[in-house]
């Protein structure tokens, strides 16, 4: 018998005499200062089924368990969120929101459409390959119908399923963009949390580099709009074609083509050492490492051609990528660097990121091509590529660049009545300019006019609108604007 871990098991005295004792001996057990006056005992109907009773035993019903509801215990919350995760009060929101907002007008502006998808997620979905950070940071559990579920720790496979969802009925390409907010249990660095927001934008269907062109176009069109330039921004692209070639000539299996990009993604992040054991230990040779090390150490396409020689296919995808940029205006914004490949397994060919100059921060966004993410989750692949870009370090750019915008709160008017028999006439007054769209803060209680005045600047009201009784029984109200101080009486009917 499992042990009964949920206080709130109805324990039946009459019948039952051994099972109450088991009850109360586990929750001693589990609870060192528990007290069995803190338990409250009901009388349960002898007509109680035993399957009723094993119900309650597992915590387990035909629908959800019940919450333990009879323990009288108080408990002091830590006011906190949980590690790793936010609040957004007020302040927070706005600047979250003014975030949104250009991450949806820049994807509209290129054309892109909305999705969203489920936060929970099946976990066979993000699992795909050994080796991959996402794997062991995944927020995964057994739900109550012992279904492995996880919260998605980034967009593009619930994208993925979507699509071989929606099969031959949408017609391609498609040009979707999504912003939900993604969990990775994760150390925590700057720009880094354990659950965050991501904005995607995906093109699925073009097979030519003019989607990354495109996709990365998008990208430079925000950060002009909040006010990063090239001087504070750049791209380093590459494409993993480059690395599949190296491996193509040291005879290295295809199968393994994930699990040396998983270990290349973190040249940074560890030593080179590490790095060349780990490159050794799933079987390349010492020459293939070495080799693979001095390609990923390349930082001009020039000299990329005097390794791999010109025929080389991603030499041809890079090639156009640098001329597209040309013509788009933003090549001061790319460079090439062979050893970008992302950390992601299904990524394919052209492979790009998004970092700060100043090298402070860590990547500010990345994305490539993933053609055969598709059939990994049995559909039928296409020619797809997207990039992920994160709320959290470009929020830490702007702080450091000091470009966050002052964003305080804006109400057209504030509405109060001088006395209280006067509320319902207010209320009124503020219904009918909200019936015409405009944003009212009407006072709730009566209070002083200083104090109103007080709240009129805090949330950046336009105009204060007074109900007084001497105006209201001619049929009008005060109105005073308060950028300028003017004030004048009008008709109600008038009030605009």
């Amino acid at each position: 018998m499992r042990a009964i871990t949920n206080p709130s098991f109805l324990i039946h005295h009459h019948h039952h005499p051994s099972l109450a004792s088991a009850v109360l001996r586990s929750l001693r057990h589990r609870f060192p200062n528990f007290s069995p006056s803190l338990i409250k005992v009901r009388a349960q109907s002898s007509s109680t089924s035993h399957a009723e009773l094993d119900n309650a035993r597992t915590g387990r019903s035909g629908s959800l368990a019940s919450p333990p509801t009879h323990l009288d215990v108080t408990q002091k919350i830590d006011v906190n969120p949980p590690k790793g995760t936010r609040d957004f009060p007020p302040e927070e929101m706005r600047l979250r929101n003014w975030l949104f907002q250009n991450f949806r007008e820049v994807s509209q502006l290129f054309g892109f459409e909305e999705v969203d998808f489920p936060v929970l997620e099946s976990e066979a979905l993000f699992i795909r390959k050994a080796g991959e950070e996402i794997r062991d940071q995944l927020y995964c559990f057994e739900d109550r119908g012992n279904r492995r579920v996880a919260l998605r720790p980034e967009l593009t496979p619930s994208l993925a399923r979507l699509v071989i969802q929606k099969g031959k009925s949408v017609s391609l390409p498609l040009k979707w963009f999504a912003i939900g907010q993604c969990w990775r249990y994760e150390r925590m660095t700057r720009g880094r949390r354990r659950e965050h927001y991501q904005w995607n934008m995906d093109i699925i269907g073009v097979p030519n580099v003019t989607a990354e062109a495109e996709l990365i176009s998008s990208i430079i069109t925000f950060f002009k709009r909040i006010g990063i330039t090239s001087s504070d921004v750049g791209f380093k692209v590459s494409s993993r074609k480059v690395l599949q070639e190296v491996l193509r000539r040291y005879s290295i299996p295809e199968s393994l083509f994930g699990r040396v990009c998983v270990i290349i993604d973190k040249l940074e992040k560890i030593p080179i050492d590490d790095i060349k054991k780990e490159l050794m230990s799933v079987e390349l040779s010492e020459d293939a490492v070495e080799e693979l090390l001095q390609i990923l150490s390349v930082k001009s396409l020039t000299k990329l051609e005097e390794k791999l020689g010109s025929s080389v296919e991603a030499l041809a995808d890079l090639k156009q990528l640098f001329s597209l940029a040309e013509k788009y205006g933003y090549s001061d914004w790319i460079q090439f660097d062979a050893s970008i490949v992302r950390g992601l397994a299904y990524y394919t060919g052209i492979v790009f990121e998004g970092f700060d100059r100043e090298g402070k921060l860590r990547a500010i966004c990345g994305g490539g091509r993933y053609d055969r993410l598709l059939s990994t989750f049995g559909g039928d692949d296409l020619p797809a590529c997207g990039f992920g870009f994160g709320d959290a370090v470009i929020v830490e750019l702007l702080k450091e660049r000091r470009l966050l915008p002052e964003l305080s709160p804006q109400v057209q008017n504030i509405v109060c009545s001088l006395d209280q028999d006067l509320q319902g006439a207010a209320s009124s007054v503020a219904a009918r300019l909200r019936e015409k769209g405009q944003s009212v803060d009407l006072v709730l209680e009566n209070k002083p006019l200083k104090w109103v005045f007080k709240r009129a600047a805090r949330i950046n009201a336009q105009r204060l609108i007074i109900v007084g009784s001497t105006e209201w029984q001619k049929g009008m109200v005060s109105v005073k604007i308060l950028s300028s101080g003017e004030q004048y009486e009008i008709k109600i009917d008038e009030l605009e």
